[in-house]
């Protein structure tokens, strides 16, 4: 099985294809500014769960992070778990720089 995932910037998500198929298995939805990316909402498809889609998304997307330089704020669960299991990814983690405190 190949998984591609592509950036569809219109749409604000990633969206992973099998094995060259029109049908779409999976998305990662985004909101990006200049410095950040929020990654807010993941979704593979009942028929392709537990085959690696939402992980190629993942990567896929924390990859094209880290060569446009963006922090990641991961609010959706899936991708907060997934960055907490691979130690290599966290330093992309956005740290708020605010010294306001209640």
């Amino acid at each position: 099985m190949t998984v591609e995932v592509k950036d569809v910037p219109e749409a604000k998500r990633y969206e992973a294809r099998v094995d060259g198929q029109s049908k779409v298995a999976g998305i990662a939805e985004y909101i990006r500014t200049k410095e950040v990316v929020a990654f807010v909402h993941t979704e593979v498809e009942p028929e392709y769960e537990g085959r690696g889609i939402g992980s190629a998304l993942v990567r896929t997307a924390l990859d094209e992070a880290r060569a446009q330089n963006l922090r990641v704020l991961a609010t959706c669960p899936f991708f907060a778990a997934w960055i907490s299991r691979h130690p290599d990814y966290q330093d992309l983690l956005y740290q708020s720089r605010s010294k306001v405190t209640d």
